[in-house]
């Protein structure tokens, strides 16, 4: 069963990263499909599909996927310096390195009030799309903004204080300003 996952992980991946499928349920349903395998197969988890997704850009994305993602890496950077004052962190797939052509940038920030960033986005004259929700599974309070860039869609996703504090351990990479910066070896100012 546990050659079904990782042949699962990898055609999920592969649809992911060449058609930019964004629903990672979906994609897995996709991959045991075209695999034909049965319909109550266990499926991989997004942990497996991240690190079948960093296998495939090894693979097959050498000097171009390191490219894009150096791209994506700059353009969050100049972000986050531009919303500072929110705590800015990177998150996903353009912090780990598995993000691909057609990935957001996510970053998260903190804000009492999420109108706050908006009202600054507007008087900086950034056209933006709302989105989020009141609540997610953990019960916080999120609300996301959609902005189009050179690089693809920055994901900004507005955390209530106590929420990002209460936010259960994980591995995933949680990237500052200087962090990001020394990855992407700029100056952090």
């Amino acid at each position: 069963m546990g050659r079904d996952r990782a042949r699962i992980a990898q055609a999920a991946a592969r649809l992911i990263a060449e058609h930019g499928l964004v629903d990672w349920s979906l994609a897995k349903r996709k991959a045991a499909h075209q695999l034909m395998l049965p319909a109550n197969v266990a499926l991989p988890g997004n942990d497996e599909i991240e690190q079948a997704l960093i296998e495939f850009h090894a693979l097959y994305g050498g000097a171009a996927h390191a490219a894009g993602l150096r791209v994506q890496r700059e353009v969050a950077l100049e972000w986050m310096r531009r919303l500072e004052a929110w705590s800015p962190r990177l998150v996903g797939g353009v912090a780990a390195g598995w993000a691909g052509a057609h990935s957001d940038i996510r970053i998260e920030l903190v804000a009492d009030d999420p109108k706050v960033v908006e009202i600054a986005l507007a008087g900086d004259r950034v056209d933006y799309v709302a989105g989020g929700a009141p609540g997610d599974r953990r019960g916080a309070r999120t609300a996301e903004l959609l902005v189009e860039t050179r690089a693809g869609g920055v994901r900004l996703t507005i955390l209530a204080p106590e929420d990002r504090r209460q936010r259960p351990r994980d591995d995933s990479p949680r990237l500052s300003i200087p962090a990001l910066a020394a990855l992407i070896g700029a100056f952090y100012y």
